[in-house]
């Protein structure tokens, strides 16, 4: 799933341009054409180390379940788990 979604954002980045253009032209039927993958909305957040769709973490690339385990092992600098 990795490399799915590796191999889509390759093609995303490589029909931008194009989809820009066609987009402004107003030329749906030629961007209906275009491969499937290459629509940016296919796109889907991955965790970089397990590959995980859901509970994506943005400001760190991974999964909540890999922030939390990496966090209480100190592997992210500047994250302390609270305690009261």
């Amino acid at each position: 799933m990795k490399a799915r979604e590796r191999k889509r954002a390759k093609m995303i980045a490589k029909y931008a341009a194009k989809r820009k253009a066609l987009k402004e032209a107003g030329d749906w039927e030629a961007l209906q054409r275009l491969p499937k993958n290459a629509s940016p909305v296919r796109y889907h957040n991955r965790c970089s180390i397990t590959g995980r769709p859901r509970g994506y973490i943005r400001m760190f690339g991974i999964s909540r379940v890999m922030f939390r385990e990496m966090a209480n092992k100190g592997l992210i600098p500047g994250v302390k788990k609270a305690s009261w």
